[in-house]
């Protein structure tokens, strides 16, 4: 049975589900663009991650809202809109937040501890930027 944390699945057009290669990477998102180019802005990646730092650089999704679920620990989502407004939100077990199209985020995990969070990122045009 494929596991979230090591397997993503992706979500594409017509309503398929499809499990992917384990994830051995950073050059993996690249293969995962270009396995699933077809499904453009739709397709979505579902994975699970656990966070034992806060992240180190801000990330993008300009074509797509991705949702961001906890389900263990806390972390704290900031989000910087493409209107030019921020909003900080802090997320327990079972609270998730949306990050719209455009909106550049980053998360921090309180020291000593660790978060899991389920993602469902459209992945088109994802973009990074240092923190």
């Amino acid at each position: 049975m494929p596991s979230l944390f090591t397997h993503p699945a992706h979500l594409g057009t017509g309503a398929t589900a499809l499990v992917e290669p384990a994830f051995d990477g950073m050059q993996w998102y690249a293969d995962y663009a270009a396995r699933h180019a077809g499904d453009g802005a739709e397709g979505r990646l579902v994975s699970l991650y656990s966070f034992s730092e806060s992240w180190e650089s801000w990330e993008v999704h300009p074509h797509g809202a991705e949702m961001v679920v906890c389900t263990a620990g806390t972390l704290t989502l900031h989000q910087e809109h493409a209107d030019g407004s921020t909003e900080t939100v802090t997320l327990a077990p079972g609270d998730y937040a949306i990050n719209p199209p455009g909106t550049w985020h980053t998360a921090d995990v309180p020291p000593g501890t660790v978060a899991t969070a389920l993602f469902i990122t459209p992945g088109l045009g994802t973009d990074h930027r240092p923190r």
